[in-house]
């Protein structure tokens, strides 16, 4: 071996005994990479390839030590038009609205899983969640259903025997709705095919993520594409 190369091989000896690696190159937990995470240290990611995508994937991640690790992720769905960006969505479109959003509550016709310690709303008989625009209700859970909120504006939620076993309120459009906008858009366990708007998962990863969350770690949702105007990194 040339002097030179028994230099280097003996520097680059040194720094494997300091503990030094070499950069692989790669990138940082997608977390990492986000304009906000809303200052929680339990993330939720839901990205689609694209903004026509009704299919992606959901991941949960912890802030563990300053670095976010991934806890779990599942495939996911999203509208059956897609996903677009939150501040211009217009509701009735099947539309899955991109940005980053706490998450107030969890609710479910089936009792909460194990370990659940997240506010969980049982499901009745008598729970609606008002859609009306004209209600002063507006995008609320509403037990029994007012009187200015129409029936045929609502979701009876008993109704949704499937995807409201297990369900997380997302909370678009929810501090201070605009009517017009949007409302009812949940985390819940997949129905038939794509949604109406909302974002879910097969029963087995609602089940885990309700276990999971915690709410003195403030959890949000981020939801976007890999890429373009809806850049799920924007958020």
């Amino acid at each position: 071996m040339r002097p030179r190369a028994v230099a280097t091989a003996l520097v680059c000896a040194s720094l494997g005994l300091l503990g030094a690696a070499p950069d692989t190159g790669a990138a940082p937990p997608l977390p990492a990479r986000m304009a906000d995470t809303g200052g929680s240290t339990q993330l939720i990611t839901a990205v689609a390839p694209s903004a026509g995508s009704t299919s992606g994937t959901l991941t949960w991640w912890d802030l563990r030590n300053g670095r976010w690790v991934p806890a779990g992720s599942t495939p996911a769905r999203f509208g059956a038009k897609g996903l677009v960006e939150g501040a211009s969505r217009r509701q009735g479109t099947n539309t899955t609205p991109t940005g980053l959003y706490g998450l107030p509550y969890a609710f479910g016709i089936q009792p909460a899983p194990r370990g659940t310690s997240y506010a969980y709303r049982p499901v009745r008989q008598g729970s609606w969640w008002c859609q009306d625009n004209k209600s002063r209700a507006y995008n609320r859970w509403t037990e029994p259903r007012p009187a200015d909120c129409r029936a045929a504006e609502s979701e009876h939620l008993v109704t949704y025997r499937t995807q409201y076993a297990y369900a997380l309120v997302i909370g678009f459009n929810y501090g201070k709705p605009v009517r017009g906008r949007g409302a009812g858009i949940f985390l819940h366990v997949n129905g038939r095919g794509a949604t109406a708007g909302c974002v879910s998962v097969p029963t087995e990863a609602m089940r885990r993520l309700l276990a999971w969350a915690r709410p003195g770690k403030r959890p949000h949702i981020a939801i976007g594409t890999t890429g373009g105007r809806t850049a799920i990194t924007r958020y």
